[in-house]
């Protein structure tokens, strides 16, 4: 969910080794690092508990131990390897604003300061799975398994898996499809990149256009991205027209939206449906 709520750290003191140059992995130079956790504070508020909300002296001290154990050249790289360790690390963070400053900046130049800043945020994607080639059921679980065991993903919801007929003129089984709801670190492309591990693994050989496969990944929503480049589409251009990826989405998610047509997943299954297309 997201909110404007959030509870802010100013100017956190850590003394670590990110740097270029061999003085600053060797000696070290001082960091201020502030931040934004956004997170919906009401729970919290409400009862006056804290463990409905996130402890900012938990964070902090996490935040200083990590800053000295990991090492970058860039800043840049430490403040979103901080932010993401954060989101993984705290469920209720839905978003993490992050500004790392280095008021030690070897330029030769008066400066007071060099920082960046950096938003990273969850990101809910829907992805239909299927399998048409030996033990369908254990490829989807196992794919489940994989993308759920990634730091940077958490599946939060899983289908029901349904026996369907092939699509296109090539001659192969029935499949075994569904669809999985997941919260991501992940860009679309480096989420499609994750996918493309998961398949290659379970043996997945691109060989013919339509034809069977162990295992079929699809990324189908992101989020309310409208995304369409030389590797990737979202939403799935044959969603809409799709039974078999719009019934067991229609189970997880009936009233989120496809951002290109604004209609909910159950609408849009339930016209397939009346048309006869299913």
């Amino acid at each position: 969910m997201k909110t404007n709520d959030c509870i802010i750290i100013d100017d956190l003191t850590a003394f670590a080794n990110h740097g270029v140059l061999p003085e600053e992995k060797t000696m070290g130079q001082k960091f201020l690092i502030s931040l934004k956790l956004y997170m919906d504070i009401y729970p919290a508020a409400k009862n006056d508990d804290i463990s409905k909300s996130v402890d900012y002296a938990e964070v902090c001290a996490f935040i200083t131990e990590f800053t000295k154990k990991n090492r970058c050249k860039l800043i840049e790289a430490a403040a979103v390897s901080i932010a993401d360790e954060l989101l993984i690390r705290y469920e209720r963070i839905s978003a993490v604003e992050i500004t790392l400053k280095k008021p030690w900046a070897p330029i030769g130049l008066p400066v007071d300061q060099v920082a960046v800043c950096a938003k990273r945020s969850r990101h809910r994607a829907y992805i239909g799975i299927g399998s048409n080639l030996g033990d369908k059921k254990a490829y989807l679980e196992g794919a489940v398994k994989a993308i759920d065991s990634d730091r940077r993903c958490t599946v939060r919801r899983v289908s029901d898996f349904i026996v369907t007929k092939p699509v296109g003129p090539v001659k192969q089984d029935d499949f075994l499809n569904g669809c999985i709801e997941v919260d991501t670190l992940y860009s679309p492309h480096e989420l499609l990149d994750l996918l493309h591990t998961v398949e290659n693994d379970a043996g997945r050989k691109r060989l013919i256009h339509w034809g069977p496969r162990t295992l079929d990944l699809d990324i189908l929503l992101y989020d309310s991205v409208m995304l369409h480049d030389d590797t990737l589409t979202i939403p799935h251009p044959e969603m809409r027209k799709r039974g078999f990826v719009l019934e067991p989405l229609s189970e997880i998610a009936p009233f989120v939206k496809d951002p290109v047509t604004g209609e909910c997943v159950i609408a849009l299954y339930e016209r397939l449906k009346n048309n006869g297309t299913t």
